[in-house]
């Protein structure tokens, strides 16, 4: 089997970063030398870039960008299970309730991180659940990302009406001057902004704690579960030594008690697959676990239920059930106070989300051998995931 490595969702921030308004990955040489910041009313268009090699539309016919000449185009690069994607969605939604009547066209350019974010049904369903409404692209080839030099989830383009790339910002965060941009583009086509209010939602706010963070308590980087980003891709984001003697193994991990910020440990029976680890064989009793250490405010978790659905995850933090007060939005609480996800899709699941930065332990068990993570995902904001 041949293994290929991509960019990390929001651009993967090294350890000792907060990846908060913008992500930590420099600009793309092939986008900060076309990006042009003068009115394109004599710019040519480039068919070099142009929406290619699309799988699949949701909420849209077929579009080109040489079909949308004269309107203003805002392409975001995206994909359903990034967090930092999903952060910016809220202010995506209201640029097309505001603008879409006035000349903005906004596409969802869907790369997928994970094969099954290329599934069709899969992103249409998380477009559902998010609530956007504006054409969306199945790029699941990277063609389209890879024609206009796209490094990180998320990224966003602004091209003009005359097919010149005006504006750029990779990363969360800059949602008032990437709304500025919009409206003086607007009223380039004569489109008239000016009783439209400008938002004065900067996004979700740091918590300060997480900035004084010292060396072995910043915020813990995006960990991945499978063998392709853990070796190949030179993460070594598991701490069990056993994980990285080779590819789809089942072993027997036993959990020596080392525990460190940014990385994971494992106990029990589990694969080490290309994205990645699965739970292999079925308990009874959930005493085989997935745990990290982490730093954050907030931690989710990407899962799927591989061959089976509806099965339960049961989540403990630092050795006790979450609560009302620190669960995420996707976890339950039974009768007798145990917390469990019910993983029933593949997608991101807010699993923690405290009210205020700090360190903790986090458990993950399940009977069941479908079970399969792929990454986990924090922040360090006040609220939110």
């Amino acid at each position: 089997m041949a293994y290929g490595l991509v960019a990390a969702c929001g651009g993967e921030a090294s350890p000792g970063q907060v990846q908060a308004a913008a992500t930590s990955v420099p600009e793309s040489p092939a986008l900060s030398t076309i990006v042009s910041s003068a009115p394109d009313a004599g710019a040519e268009y480039s068919a070099t870039h142009e929406l290619q090699g699309i799988a699949g539309w949701i909420n849209s016919e077929p579009l080109t960008l040489a079909g949308l000449k004269g309107k203003v185009v805002l392409l975001d690069f995206w994909t359903y299970t990034c967090v930092n994607c999903i952060r910016t969605l809220p202010f995506l939604r209201e640029w097309h309730r505001k603008y879409q009547d006035l000349g903005l066209v906004i596409v969802g350019v869907h790369t997928p991180e994970f094969e099954f974010e290329r599934r069709h049904d899969n992103v249409q369903t998380a477009a559902l659940e998010y609530g956007l409404t504006y054409p969306i692209a199945q790029d699941n080839e990277y063609a389209t990302w890879t024609a206009f030099g796209v490094q990180a989830w998320p990224t966003k383009l602004i091209i003009g009406p005359h097919g010149a790339l005006r504006y750029m910002h990779q990363g969360e965060g800059n949602y008032q001057e990437t709304e500025l941009k919009i409206r003086e583009l607007l009223r380039e086509i004569g489109a008239d902004v000016e009783a439209i209010p400008i938002s004065t939602d900067s996004g979700p706010q740091l918590d300060p704690i997480a900035l004084e963070a010292g060396l072995d308590t910043e915020l813990t980087r995006e960990l991945y579960g499978g063998f392709i980003r853990g070796v190949i891709g030179g993460g070594a984001y598991v701490i069990n030594p056993e994980y990285y003697a080779a590819p789809n193994q089942e072993l027997y991990y036993r959990d020596e008690g080392l525990r460190r910020n940014h990385f994971i440990f494992l106990e029990g029976v589990w694969r080490n697959g290309p994205e990645s680890v699965r739970h292999a064989r079925e308990t009874e009793d959930f005493e085989d676990y997935v745990g990290i250490e982490f730093f954050a405010s907030s931690v989710n978790a990407v899962v799927t239920p591989e061959g089976e659905s509806g099965f339960t995850v049961v989540i403990t933090l630092d050795g006790r059930p979450l609560t009302n007060e620190n669960k995420g939005a996707d976890v339950l609480l039974d009768e007798s106070g145990k917390s469990f996800i019910r993983v029933d899709k593949s997608r991101m699941y807010r699993l923690v989300e405290l009210p205020q930065f700090g360190g903790h332990e986090l458990l993950l068990s399940s009977n069941s051998s479908a079970f399969a993570l792929y990454a986990f995902t924090f922040g360090a904001y006040q609220e939110g995931p």
